[in-house]
């Protein structure tokens, strides 16, 4: 995938999604979303898998959408 995608594109996302592909869709860098995932600020819902987590693409979607 090249550059920022769709909503469309997001929408077509699996259930849940990598905090990489996240910020992808978020246009900022997975750095910046893993730091706010470690600090409890993250804009979307995190789901924790061990130390790993998984962004809940129906909550990037409804932030994307929202005005």
């Amino acid at each position: 995938m090249t550059g920022t995608p769709t909503l469309e594109e997001i929408r077509s996302w699996p259930a849940t999604v990598s905090i990489p592909q996240a910020a992808e869709g978020l246009g900022i860098s997975k750095s910046h979303l893993y730091e706010l995932v470690k600090r409890g600020e993250a804009p979307v819902r995190t789901i924790p898998f061990g130390t790993r987590h998984r962004v809940v693409t129906a909550s990037l979607v409804s932030l994307l959408e929202t005005p």
